[in-house]
């Protein structure tokens, strides 16, 4: 709010308006009661709240009268814009309850209130953003024939083709896209056309197909294979007789068709380079450990059981696969953990908590995070250290 000061080629931004009312007793003139106000003020506090002095440097406006004359008696309103701050206004506001006569008659003047301008222009600005947020929303809502039309091309999406001499299940862009995605079955295809995977080919068989062995000499191939024996089996036709680039598994003992596509996007995130599971795979009985860990391996095999060792290498205890995770919690002191199972992220979380320096397994899920301070290692990668 800025108030225009008459005379003044000034400009005042209000702060506060200072509302006060009077009862004066007897007919007085508008000039009668602004002359109360500045006399009977004059002079209470010195220059730096004179009303005067504030009006001349623009730091109150102009002061508004409202007055009605009955029955011998004058009541109205005194206003006073003010850019002043909290303390100073309020002491002028004071200063006018101290006006006890106007003219030649007896008054009485109270103060009303104090409004706070940038208060009451904040109001305004909230319910003004509020019919702007709800205008908007309205008009950016899509309606109920876009919403269907949105989803009815999403279910295009799931419509699987038929591809090559094979007729293998396929989705739409195998020829225009640059990669492809190999699947097992048509199950795992339908899946990953829901989630919007449209360069997806399904090898269905144990026997790898002419026509994907010929991609994957045209396009960058990526497996993604259930999580399972009858992934470990397809993987290892698939790097005998085509030519993929990466391999990416679905959680151990999952399969690709039962993931959700949060969980589909994850695996194809964790895919592995084909030279680097090559290199593993050379690599045989690289890693050395304690000939104690790799008698308990050869015990173990076949068995689902866990054996806990201490630093010394010497056995702490022995349980079922299915008992290890909630008893490795409730214990302390166990340097290795050699068991007939799968690595999981779980026993890996647990693992770091208790300060266990190593896990030996049958298989390390893909989904595993190798952490820097545990020692990952299958039954397959161990040889003896003595």
């Amino acid at each position: 709010m800025e108030v225009k000061l008459t005379g003044s080629s000034q400009s005042l931004t209000v702060k506060y308006v200072i509302r006060a009312r009077f009862e004066i007793e007897g007919v007085v003139e508008k000039p009668d009661v602004i002359g109360a106000v500045f006399g009977q003020t004059e002079g209470l506090f010195g220059p730096e709240l004179d009303l005067r002095e504030l009006q001349k440097s623009g730091r109150i406006g102009r002061i508004e009268i409202e007055l009605h004359s009955k029955r011998d008696k004058t009541t109205g309103k005194i206003l006073i814009p003010t850019s002043l701050d909290r303390v100073s206004t309020a002491i002028l506001a004071a200063s006018l309850e101290t006006i006890t006569r106007v003219g030649p008659c007896a008054a009485k003047v109270t103060l009303e209130k104090i409004e706070d301008i940038r208060e009451a222009k904040r109001r305004a600005i909230i319910e003004r953003a509020k019919e702007i947020l709800r205008k908007w929303t309205i008009e950016t809502l899509p309606s109920t024939e876009e919403i269907y039309r949105e989803v009815a091309e999403t279910l295009k999406w799931a419509k699987v083709e038929k591809y090559g001499p094979e007729e293998l299940s396929a989705g739409p862009d195998i020829d225009s896209a640059k990669e492809i995605i190999i699947v097992e079955g048509r199950a795992d295809v339908i899946n990953l056309l829901k989630c919007g995977i449209r360069n997806v080919i399904a090898v269905e068989g144990a026997k790898i197909p002419e026509t994907i062995i010929s991609l994957t000499k045209q396009k960058e191939a990526t497996a993604l294979l259930d999580g399972d024996r009858g992934g470990d089996l397809i993987l290892k036709e698939l790097m005998q007789v085509a030519r993929i680039k990466y391999v990416a598994r679905a959680p151990s003992g999952r399969e690709v068709e039962e993931l959700s596509c949060k969980e589909i996007f994850e695996a194809l995130e964790r895919k592995v380079a084909v030279e680097e599971l090559l290199r593993k795979k050379k690599r045989g009985f690289a890693v050395a450990v304690p000939k104690r860990v790799v008698e308990i391996t050869k015990e173990l095999e076949g068995t689902l059981e866990a054996v806990l060792l201490d630093e010394k290498m010497e056995e702490i205890t022995r349980m079922p696969v299915s008992e290890l995770a909630e008893k490795l919690q409730q214990m302390n002191g166990v340097d290795t953990v050699v068991f007939d199972g799968v690595i999981t992220q779980r026993l890996v979380d647990i693992a770091l908590q208790k300060n266990i320096k190593c896990l030996v397994a049958a298989r390390i899920s893909d989904v595993v995070k190798r952490p820097l301070n545990l020692q990952l290692l299958t039954f397959d990668e161990i040889t003896s250290s003595s």
